[in-house]
């Protein structure tokens, strides 16, 4: 058998014929060499992906931030949990307090959730209350409570456009919690609720209220 092989060989590197037949026969092995090896590279070299932090498409990165910087900063932030469990007051466990309009968080993007109910009260003195009940939405960096006459803000064209009203920085990203109204706010005129995030100028979550 030894015998054997050593005379093809010698045939193949000797005889004209021989180094025909090699050629033809490294050629062809190429195509083969090259499929087995794109078969098991894959378990030899590592696959790399590093995307950047979803911002959301309208994010606006401060101009003291680094991106990199934002991207920590905001996938910082989501991880967090702050809780509020405010009760309702007093005032609005008493008679003659009327709900005036509600309406279900929803998702300001993929990556920014929100969830729960939004609703505005007149209490029996005549002042009106903004109440989160079963609350939850994605953290960040400086989230405030926004409200607005636009029915259903985009992002932060719309709330420019229409106009809004800024309550309170957010006190919980969970959690049932209440807010005053300003005395020379009508919520007439309030048919939003928005979650946002003053650094990054992107809307987190809404509700629209409707009587």
């Amino acid at each position: 058998m030894i015998q054997l092989v050593r005379r093809i060989l010698t045939w193949l590197w000797t005889t004209r014929r021989g180094r025909i037949v090699l050629a033809g026969m490294i050629a062809a092995a190429i195509p083969l060499l090259l499929l087995v090896g794109w078969l098991i590279r894959p378990l030899f070299f590592d696959t790399v992906v590093d995307e950047a932090f979803p911002l959301a498409a309208d994010a606006t990165i401060p101009e003291e931030l680094t991106e990199d910087e934002a991207t920590v900063m905001m996938s910082a932030a989501s991880k967090l949990e702050i809780e509020v469990e405010e009760a309702m007051p007093e005032a609005m466990q008493a008679a003659g307090v009327v709900e005036l309009k509600s309406g279900g968080f929803v998702d300001g993007d993929a990556f920014h959730r929100g969830e729960g109910k939004a609703t505005i009260y007149q209490l029996e003195d005549g002042s009106h209350v903004l109440r989160f009940e079963d609350f939850r939405v994605t953290n960040g960096p400086a989230l405030f409570v926004l409200v607005s006459p636009h029915p259903d803000p985009q992002g932060r064209g719309d709330i420019a456009d229409a106009g809004y009203v800024e309550l309170a920085r957010l006190k919980g990203n969970v959690g049932n919690q209440n807010y005053v109204l300003p005395a020379d706010l009508d919520p007439d005129d309030i048919n939003s609720v928005i979650i946002y995030c003053k650094p990054f100028r992107v809307v987190f979550s809404t509700a629209a209220l409707t009587p």
